[in-house]
């Protein structure tokens, strides 16, 4: 038994690290854009939009204003679908189970791979499709991923958090295509061994993952994937008959009240609406600066190719350090963890009441990082660049980790998708954002920065919210102590 239980503990371990990996090579990638952008460019993608136009001196000058905008499209689309089509993919994760799920990431995942490999120049338009394909496939393996947190108890939020850091790290996947596509490998080669990379994928789903999911909290014993002994404990149940992980996640093991709770007065509360208000704001704000970063650049730059290039390189590299950026933010949540609770006090208030600082900060965080994307000063943008990875790794992970703590386990998929379907509908600002910037504001995006920045001050009402809520629960505890006392 003790030999089993080793086996179990390593296996966890490497189900983390590997799906750590996973997340920090692949899972993200579509967000690395402004990387691949550069490259697509060098490789004429689009090219027929740029025309002559006439400059200021007379001369004869290139614009590419409408290539710029088609790219941007790309990414606005891709963004898109990587946020609404997790609604229906949390409900296939919630009613199907892992390995289901894990199957349909990969499909979309390397179809949308192989398309990027077939493209030309000629055939631009299927960049649409692939980086969508892309994105959606990407994000099933961050959400397969996440539950494996359930497996480590009081280091849940950190591991949460640490994936989405990874995932935000993994968009410098096209910086290395981009250094390898200046070395000579072609793009089409790069996107070929990625699609080939599907076969981990697969080993990973059908040997290092359940079939079903991973309950919270972990019953005794528990155990998946090839079972290492056939005993009579509920972990070989489960093991031999996936349904039964089913039951035993649906089964009420935590606080009562929350168990209580229908999909339905979970969708209607108002952490619900905070929340997804919260992470709509500043998740508008990332997206279009990620998506106009490449023509922002040439615009302050003057557009010095080697300069665009260079800055290009940093923003990349910067994006490395989300998965040391992340976990920071799961430690601010699982700091109570261990210690004593007040009197009363149910664990998932506790967990609410870590939530406050971490939602605090990261709403700080984009404001900061918004102040300094709207100032027109190049050398700025290293500050930028690291605020910005810093502050998306604290908002997805902490949007994941709270919906883990302020709901029931058995709806995360489908709550988890929904406020990113929500959040996807408001991101599409982005392109009419976009467009006003090229065209009425002569590429100036300095008033929509402003309006951006002030929009993302609304990011705040969350925090507060829930900080009012536990203390309108503390006091409660408190005056019914003073009645029983009393009594």
């Amino acid at each position: 038994m003790m030999g089993c239980e080793n086996t179990l503990a390593v296996r966890r371990w490497f189900t983390f690290a590997t799906g750590l990996v996973e997340c920090l090579c692949f899972a993200g990638a579509v967000f690395g854009w402004a990387s691949l952008v550069f490259v697509l460019k060098t490789e004429g993608y689009f090219s027929s939009l740029c025309v002559n136009t006439t400059g200021v001196n007379g001369s004869y000058v290139l614009d590419c204003s409408g290539q710029d905008e088609q790219f941007s499209l790309v990414f606005t689309i891709a963004s898109f679908m990587n946020n609404f089509l997790t609604l229906p993919n949390g409900f296939l994760f919630d009613r199907f189970g892992t390995t289901v799920a894990r199957l349909f990431g990969i499909f979309l995942y390397t179809t949308g791979t192989l398309m990027v490999a077939f493209s030309t120049s000629a055939l631009s338009n299927l960049l649409f499709p692939a980086l969508s394909l892309l994105a959606v496939g990407g994000i099933m393996f961050l959400m397969t991923n996440m539950q494996v947190g359930n497996l480590f108890g009081s280091r849940r939020s950190t591991i949460i958090t640490l994936y989405n850091g990874a995932f935000d790290s993994s968009s410098a996947l096209f910086l290395v295509i981009k250094l390898l596509h200046e070395s000579g490998i072609s793009l089409s080669t790069s996107f070929f061994f990625l699609s080939a990379c599907s076969v981990i994928h697969l080993l990973r789903t059908f040997f290092l993952m359940p079939r079903k999911l991973i309950p919270y909290p972990l019953p005794d014993h528990y155990t998946y994937g090839i079972s290492c002994g056939k005993s009579k404990t509920l972990s070989s149940k489960v093991a031999a008959n996936g349904d039964a992980q089913r039951t035993v996640e649906e089964t009420p093991m935590t606080n009562p009240t929350t168990q209580e709770k229908s999909f339905r007065q979970c969708l209607l509360s108002r952490f619900f609406v905070w929340h997804l208000l919260w992470l709509s704001v500043m998740q508008l704000r990332h997206y279009l600066f990620i998506g106009t970063l490449n023509p922002m650049l040439h615009r302050l730059t003057a557009g010095e190719p080697s300069l665009v290039s260079k800055y290009i390189n940093a923003f990349a590299i910067t994006q490395l350090c989300g998965v040391l950026c992340a976990p920071w933010n799961g430690l601010i949540m699982d700091r109570h963890k261990g210690k004593p609770r007040a009197a009363g006090e149910s664990e998932q208030e506790a967990d609410l009441r870590a939530s406050v600082l971490s939602l605090f900060l990261t709403a700080l965080q984009c404001v900061l990082f918004s102040v300094c994307a709207a100032t027109p000063y190049l050398p700025l943008q290293y500050l930028t660049f690291v605020l910005q990875v810093l502050n998306r790794s604290f908002l997805y992970g902490g949007n994941a980790a709270f919906i883990s703590v302020a709901f029931p386990s058995c709806h995360f998929g489908k709550l988890y998708g929904l406020v990113m379907a929500l959040s996807a509908v408001f991101s599409l600002l982005q392109y009419p954002f976009f467009a006003l910037v090229s065209g009425p504001l002569g590429g100036d995006p300095l008033y929509v920065n402003v309006a951006l920045t002030l929009l993302s001050v609304f990011a705040f009402i969350h925090p507060l919210s829930v900080y009012l809520h536990c203390r309108r629960r503390a006091s409660q505890r408190a005056s019914s102590e003073a009645i029983t006392v009393s009594s």
